[in-house]
């Protein structure tokens, strides 16, 4: 049991199978195959976006312009679409990647050259962000209609019978592995959030860091945004507000410290799972809205409180063994 407590995946998986298990006691067409593939699916943006997330909480800053930076990614390629609906949309889809790391890149910049606060600098281009959506769609909203058969139908593709955009979550899963596991720079996440201070002593550019953090945040969410749009095929100013939140909320039930240093990738997704499981539950369980605010903002607070308490036990094993080295 103490093995399992110390383990934050392996009880975030006895969580998920528990409150699916739960949810199948009131609803039991919940948990046949086909209907957790589909969890999976409206769960895989959210999985994507908590992936970017985690690469910059890693290195103790935070993003909550990512949910704009979708929004604003998406009505682009939506516009793109409808002006030039014969444009290929792989090309579209790079186009809009490289839109949100630039948009990713302005708050590195800011973070790393004029040292604003992350969450002031976020705070402030999500405000910017969503304007821009305003200013580019004069406040009209892009329908169905006005897109391409091609550009919706992408992230709806079966693929060995599941949906294109699953497969695409689990692709940038495993890129997101090995970025973070075999990499310099994934390694430098977790040694700028780790020690900063140290970090320097190593060689490691704690700003251009974290500058990198915000541009694989940005062009996540660039993706994000096509995969948004053309999922549910509309494009409108207000796409995706508040989703930020749920972003942030999937990284700390995961695991990933706010504090830095602290989260894996698989922490980010079972994360993400979580809140899926709990937003497509709850509804098909006739819980009202508003409780499923209080259920997912209470989830939050308690997923912190566990952060913290490991990351406290941590620092006084780390204090008990200097003792004893000087003892």
């Amino acid at each position: 049991m103490k093995l399992l407590l110390k383990n934050r995946e392996m009880l975030l998986v006895v969580a998920i199978v528990a409150l699916v298990a739960l949810i199948a006691l009131r609803f039991p067409p919940f948990v046949t195959p086909g209907n957790l593939a589909n969890v999976y699916n409206d769960t895989s943006i959210l999985i994507i976006l908590a992936l970017g997330q985690m690469a910059v909480i890693l290195t103790r800053c935070i993003d909550l312009s990512m949910a704009a930076n979708l929004a604003l990614s998406g009505m682009v390629a939506a516009m793109i679409n409808a002006a030039m609906p014969g444009l290929p949309i792989p090309l579209v889809i790079l186009i809009v990647m490289a839109l949100g790391a630039v948009l990713g890149s302005i708050n590195g910049l800011l973070v790393w050259k004029l040292d604003i606060p992350p969450i002031v600098v976020t705070l402030g281009t999500l405000t910017i962000y969503r304007g821009l959506i305003f200013l580019l769609s004069g406040g009209a909203w892009i329908n169905a209609h006005q897109m391409s058969d091609a550009f919706k139908a992408l992230p709806r593709t079966a693929v060995l019978g599941f949906p294109l955009l699953s497969w695409l979550s689990l692709v940038i899963i495993g890129i997101m592995v090995v970025v973070m596991r075999r990499t310099p720079l994934g390694r430098a996440f977790f040694a700028v959030g780790g020690n900063p201070h140290a970090a320097v002593y190593t060689g490691i550019d704690v700003g251009r860091t974290r500058f990198f953090a915000y541009c694989l945040s940005g062009t996540l969410a660039g993706l994000a945004g096509y995969l948004w749009v053309s999922r549910y095929a509309v494009a409108y100013v207000d796409i995706a507000a508040g989703f930020e939140l749920d972003i942030i909320a999937a990284c700390v039930i995961g695991g990933i410290s706010i504090a830095g240093g602290i989260g894996s990738v698989g922490g980010a997704v079972l994360g993400a799972l979580f809140l899926g499981v709990i937003k497509n539950a709850l509804p098909v369980i006739n819980i009202s809205p508003f409780a499923q605010m209080a259920i997912s903002g209470t989830v939050i607070i308690i997923a912190v409180a566990v952060n913290a308490r490991a990351e406290k036990r941590k620092g006084r094993v780390i204090l008990r063994k200097a003792e004893a080295a000087h003892g």
